[in-house]
């Protein structure tokens, strides 16, 4: 199980924990309401009163156990292959080994509608597994119930988009699966589009536009070294070598609109995008001495140079404008997004981690929140990055967390 220390509260927490155990993933918190269909309901899902946010971490042999942050209890999910990499959508995870993606429903989801928000909460499941040869990249949208899910794999050149409402109903179901040359690409989802890289020479050189059955619906538009995708509250960006590609839906068509670069920068283009999720803004860095900020709102870059070499960024985008970055040193670093100042840091945290290569420190950024793992330090750190980057809570862990995602949200 997860351990909780620090605080005199959080000692108190943890008695109840020794008491209770961990969690079976049948155990559930109690619901507010049954949901009632629409606004991102599911049959058997019941309707919260603020949103179920949890952790989700997968160990080096694929154990994967979920922390429940409202009450502590933690649940083990279940038994996955062996992963180097996971990402999320705020409901499911995926999880990826270089032989396939295994999708894990974590049965926690925020549905957003834009001026308030619906909180559900259904039994988590295994989904199964997505065959596909290499690393794979996930691309998603802002529902876990509706549109689709984008799955690359690099070795075999497949894109493969998948029916996320089927994946609500517990069945994983390919809307197309589409051969390209073997490259480092991606098939991202919009609406009922899907955007697609096209390689030369083993390279993502343009992007093309393909509906629900797989066929070419326009011309390819230029993307050189396409690389790193991220939805939105705007759509869907994919990175180029002079700037990025946004994906807009307008009249019920794809519009792409290209975002370059402020002329005359010399510093590393972003070949991936982090963000709280729902907001305009994310973040993305210049290779290791810098970070970009993308507002998709405004169409614009900001580039905010840094002291030290950065492993990590991502964007709050939240009114005081906070950026997080994790730095080389194993420090999280709180900073200004419209000025650059470093606000505040933490100690090294995931020193050892990122010495050692010992699984894979990732950052999350939430509203109120940041997490963070340490899997050779065996912990995963809650972080209150508005309050000199506080530690709130810290969560000890029996194997190393090597993988980490947040659910919920």
């Amino acid at each position: 199980m997860f351990h909780r220390s620090s605080t005199l509260a959080a000692m108190l927490t943890l008695a109840g924990l020794a008491l209770v155990g961990c969690a079976s993933a049948e155990a559930r918190p109690p619901a507010a309401s049954p949901a009632s269909g629409g606004h991102g309901a599911v049959d058997g899902a019941s309707e919260m009163d603020e949103p179920p946010l949890a952790v989700v971490t997968i160990d080096p042999d694929g154990l994967v156990r979920q922390l429940d942050l409202l009450d502590g209890t933690v649940a083990e999910l279940g038994q996955v292959p062996v992963a180097s990499r996971a990402s999320t959508d705020g409901r499911y995870v995926f999880t990826d080994g270089g032989e396939g993606v295994t999708v894990v429903d974590s049965g926690r989801w925020t549905w957003d509608h834009v001026d308030h928000f619906h909180y559900y909460l259904a039994e988590p499941a295994m989904l199964g597994e997505v065959p596909g040869r290499g690393p794979a990249a996930v691309a998603t949208t802002s529902s876990s119930s509706t549109g689709s899910t984008g799955v690359f794999f690099a070795g075999s050149g497949e894109a493969v988009l998948l029916d996320t409402a089927a994946m609500s109903r517990g069945e994983l179901v390919e809307r197309f699966r589409h051969e390209t040359d073997p490259h480092d690409g991606m098939v991202v989802p919009i609406g009922s589009y899907a955007l697609v890289t096209q390689p030369q020479d083993g390279v993502a050189t343009s992007v093309s536009i393909l509906d629900e059955e797989g066929m070419p619906v326009s011309a390819a538009v230029d993307c050189a070294h396409a690389r790193g995708t991220i939805m939105t509250r705007v759509g869907a960006v994919i990175g180029c070598a002079d700037g990025a590609l946004l994906a807009t839906l307008v009249d019920g068509a794809v519009e792409l609109e290209r975002i370059p670069y402020p002329e005359g920068t010399t510093a590393p283009p972003a070949t991936t995008f982090q963000g709280r999720g729902g907001r305009p803004t994310v973040a993305g860095l210049a290779g290791d001495q810098a970070i970009w900020l993308l507002d998709t709102r405004e169409r614009t870059w900001t580039l905010l140079p840094v002291d030290r070499p950065m492993v990590q960024a991502t964007a709050v985008d939240d009114e005081a404008q906070h950026v997080l970055a994790l730095a080389a040193d194993g420090r999280m670093l709180v900073i200004d997004g419209a000025t650059g100042a470093l606000l505040s840091q933490t100690e090294p945290l995931v020193a050892e981690s990122l010495a050692t290569g010992a699984g894979r420190p990732t950052l999350v950024a939430d509203q109120p929140r940041a997490y963070l793992n340490g899997p050779a330090e065996h912990v995963v750190y809650e972080i209150d990055f508005a309050d000199t980057a506080r530690i709130s809570r810290t969560f000890e862990t029996p194997t190393p967390p090597a993988l980490l995602a947040e659910t919920g949200r």
